[in-house]
């Protein structure tokens, strides 16, 4: 720890977009001293963490940045693969840092400070636990601001009004494969001429390639289609989010959902159905086991008991983090007429900074 007019506040960056994005949004919110530690992992990555404990056995020390003294005021991680090293930082500190983790951590909930929740992960509720309404993801101003310098032209030559769609893939709830990917196409290019207007479509890092081809072979509806790439320059998502009219949202990924919430403007939904039975897994077997408690109180309990020690994973319930924001106004089903209350905007990074900062002050 230092002396410092500003508390440090390290976000453990795992390479994972959403997450990352999120880390760092609560980070800025705060207004402190951000030091961004990138991390990578081994094989010892799938291992339980119960297994793995407060360790960094996880983790790949010559790829990834230094975490050397001094130790930090508040780390801010995200997900199961970080937690260990969040643990092994507080007690490298002579447990002086606050660990504020989002979304869930695999791992004894008692051990952090605070641990920032979404609905869809069913965490328990815990003096320690703040269940927000939606994912931490902020669009980038700056990043919006310069991607629409170098887009605009070729996006406001389409027909208006202009919807985003922003695609993400499958996940362990959602499956999206070529025949729902032709679906989607069809149901965006519907909409788009319905109200006379056109698409501006993106991929994700998790759209499967065939999945991409097919979506793009479905669209016939005038649009500009971007095949996402890795650390490409030229990616024009930042200026869809600033120059769309409106949004399609696959359900599966509750980042993209977030940042198009928090515009303010329309946002539709396009559910896919339930991913198929896959091989099972120890995190999927423990997810089918909770589904069978949840059927009797004492299972319940049970099961509780099991995820609060970080023994298990509670089952993904995506349909309440829809349902949430559907209360608010923010999210409407594809082809569903919206509602006449105005929308209850989004104000929960500001919940979950000021918690934070009562942590530390």
């Amino acid at each position: 720890m230092t002396e410092s007019a500003s508390p440090i506040v390290w976000c453990l960056l795992a390479g994972r977009a959403g997450d990352d994005a999120q880390i760092l949004a609560l980070a800025r919110a705060l207004g402190w001293t951000i030091v961004c530690k990138r991390l990578h992992f081994n094989r010892k990555k799938s291992w339980p963490n119960l297994l793995l404990g407060a360790s960094v056995a996880s983790l790949d020390r010559s790829r990834s940045d230094p975490l050397t003294p001094p130790w930090p005021d508040v780390v801010i991680a995200s997900a199961r693969h970080s937690a260990p090293v969040s643990l092994w930082i507080k007690k490298r500190s002579g447990g002086c840092t606050r660990l504020v983790h989002l979304q869930y951590a695999e791992a004894p909930l008692e051990k952090f400070d605070l641990v920032v929740t979404m609905p869809h992960f069913c965490l328990p509720k815990r003096a320690n636990v703040l269940e927000v309404p939606a994912p931490l993801n902020r669009p980038d101003a700056t990043r919006m601001a310069e991607a629409t310098r170098r887009w605009q032209d070729r996006i406001e030559a389409l027909s208006s009004p202009r919807t985003a769609v922003l695609v993400g893939g499958s996940n362990s709830v959602f499956g999206l494969d070529e025949s729902v990917a032709q679906r989607l196409g069809r149901a965006a290019s519907e909409h788009a001429r319905a109200v006379g207007g056109s698409l501006l479509v993106t991929t994700s890092p998790r759209t499967p390639a065939a999945a991409v081809s097919a979506l793009e072979g479905a669209i016939d509806a005038p649009a500009l289609f971007y095949r996402w790439r890795r650390d490409d320059p030229e990616n024009p998502y930042p200026a869809y989010l600033a120059l769309a009219d409106d949004f399609i949202v696959t359900a599966d990924s509750s980042s993209l959902i977030a940042e198009a919430c928090a515009l303010g403007k329309p946002v539709q939904l396009f559910e896919a159905p339930p991913f198929p039975t896959s091989r099972p897994t120890f995190r999927s077997l423990g997810r089918r086991a909770g589904r069978i408690a949840d059927r009797f109180p004492a299972g319940r309990r049970a099961f509780r008991w099991a995820v609060e020690k970080g023994l298990v994973n509670s089952p993904r319930d995506f349909a309440a983090l829809h349902r949430g924001l559907r209360e608010r106004g923010l999210l409407r089903r594809l082809g569903e007429n919206t509602g006449s209350e105005p929308p209850i905007p989004l104000e929960h990074i500001e919940e979950a900074a000021a918690r934070i900062r009562a942590l530390v002050e």
